[in-house]
């Protein structure tokens, strides 16, 4: 295991927050009227050991009391140990579209002496779960837009996908109005700064892995004054944009299952009979997705086609630990459907239900399309997706119809997310930016921000992650790789101290059998 070390926290005590959040625009009396909610804590109904509240925030921070408000549902773990409290350490989702409420729960169970000295806590981002949220597609449209093999490139193929993409963003409009406009980042770390501001705390810690990297590093720019010290966990490159983030990763899920997972489940051929090399078990694999292309079959109420095994396959290069053994059992159960168990065919139904969903890509898509500009030439993506969906299908196949949704979405006017554009320190001899810490994506070595604002990325690639996590495959590089909840032990982000025999670099990089961790240089032994 890899844990993120950085300057052990010093935590805030004050009782209320002195910070407003900063609504960009619209009179004080209209921000104040969220700053002076308070929060109705109960216990979570999907998680007892939480608690959780619901946070009202304004439709559109640039403008506060114009249009009906938003909710936002949010979640906290007490300190388990009051007395050596530490502060807030807050925690986001992934996606964009993962919920994020009850993660808090998982994550002090793995890391219980961060569960003992801080208050961790999370929410459902706007648009996501029990937060307010949009509709885009019913549960028959979702499997339609999926329906098919997005590696056929006929003409008929092409416009229908072209066709879905297009009546997905114009439903999208229709269906929920400008609720869609006000889903992303920028308004997203408002509702964060406003959550801190009503926990009481002056600075919050913050740990999120993969889209929630990109979230933080945003909420940092806009708010660096309040925030203590975050680990970025599997970044993506929040120095760009959507559109080049996206081009990532094909190249790099490929690499994962080509480099990682064929080898890793030829090399269990006893148990999975599955292909005793890679390539046997490539060839396996397209051939099971030849015949779905052929013969989809049907899953519970879902039809299971060659795109359902792309987006499952996909899915579960996420995790080694937790995909891989799964994907390998769905494999073998689909290559004797009809004559699967009950417990296989249950196996498969579950993998399948899985993955993407309606309300997954009703935030997914608003956001990326929101927050950074795409390139809107149609003929660019068709030649694009078609060269890489010859070289890299797994994923380079489906790379038209995201990307076609934003050609059709409507040009957004929230503020550009883009988080090297501002300072994290006041100017001065010291100052440092936060593109220093993009910079690890490029450079493969972790950013060292001065303690007033401690920030690490933790880069990975999803072909060289030793821990198993391949996260969000627009990262490349080698793997600095830390699994949820367990990232943050004592030796980690939250000051721990190290132990008296590991080595550190003089570049302050610790290495390990696991690989290396950044240290912060105020904690290196002589």
């Amino acid at each position: 295991m890899i844990a993120a070390a950085v300057a052990a926290a010093v935590a805030p005590t004050a009782a209320q927050a002195t910070h407003q959040p900063g609504p960009v625009g619209g009179p004080p009396s209209a921000a104040a009227r969220y700053a002076g909610q308070r929060l109705d804590w109960q216990p979570c109904a999907q998680a007892p050991t939480l608690e959780c509240a619901v946070m009202t925030v304004p439709r559109d921070w640039h403008h506060p009391g114009i249009g009906a408000d938003l909710s936002i549902e949010v979640s906290r773990h007490r300190a388990a140990d009051p007395a050596r409290r530490r502060g807030v350490l807050m925690m986001a989702a992934g996606g964009p579209g993962a919920s994020g409420l009850i993660r808090p729960a998982g994550f002090v169970k793995a890391s219980p002496a961060i569960g003992a000295a801080y208050d961790v806590v999370s929410f459902d981002q706007r648009g996501v779960g029990s937060s307010s949220h949009a509709t885009c597609q019913t549960d028959a449209e979702f499997q339609d837009f999926y329906a098919g093999d997005f590696r056929d490139r006929s003409p008929a193929a092409l416009q229908g996908v072209v066709n879905r993409s297009r009546q997905f963003a114009k439903d999208c409009q229709e269906r929920s109005g400008d609720l869609v406009k006000y889903l992303n980042t920028d308004q997203a770390v408002h509702d964060m700064d406003l959550f801190r501001a009503l926990l009481g705390v002056q600075k919050i810690s913050y740990y999120g892995p993969s889209y929630a990297t990109w979230l933080g590093a945003y909420y940092a720019t806009q708010f660096p004054q309040h925030v203590e010290h975050a680990v970025l966990d599997s970044n993506l490159a929040f120095d760009g944009t959507w559109q080049q983030a996206e081009l990532g990763q094909p190249m790099s899920f490929q690499r994962r299952f080509e480099q990682d997972f064929l080898p890793w489940i030829a090399t269990y051929d006893s148990v999975y009979h599955y292909g005793s090399t890679a390539a046997e078990a490539k060839a396996r694999w397209e051939a099971r997705r030849a015949s779905l292309h052929d013969h989809p079959i049907t899953v519970g109420s879902q039809t299971v086609g060659p795109n359902q095994l792309d987006n499952l396959t996909l899915q579960a290069l996420y995790n080694a630990d937790q995909g891989w053994r799964p994907l390998a059992s769905v494999l073998v159960a689909l290559d004797h459907w009809d004559t699967a168990t009950t417990a296989e065919r249950q196996l498969v139904q579950k993998a399948f239900s899985n993955y993407l969903s309606p309300g997954f890509n009703a935030t997914y898509f608003p956001v990326t399309c929101n927050d950074t500009p795409w390139n809107r030439d149609l003929g660019h993506w068709l030649r694009r997706s078609t060269e890489d969906t010859q070289k890299y299908p797994l994923v380079g196949a489906r790379e038209l119809a995201y990307a076609a949704t934003c050609v059709y979405w409507p040009k957004s006017d929230a503020p550009p997310t883009k988080a090297r554009q501002r300072p994290l320190m006041k100017p001065g001899p010291a100052r440092e930016r936060l593109q220093n810490a993009s910079a690890v994506h490029r450079q493969h070595r972790p950013a060292n921000h001065p303690p007033a604002t401690a920030v690490i990325t933790l880069p990975r690639s999803p072909t060289e992650s030793r821990t198993g996590r391949t996260g969000s495959p627009g990262c490349g590089g080698p793997a600095w790789c830390s699994p949820e909840g367990a990232v943050l032990q004592e030796r980690g982000l939250f000051g721990g101290p190290l132990e008296e025999e590991t080595p550190v670099r003089p570049d302050g990089l610790v290495a390990s059998e696991d690989g290396l961790t950044w240290v912060d240089p105020a904690r290196r032994r002589p």
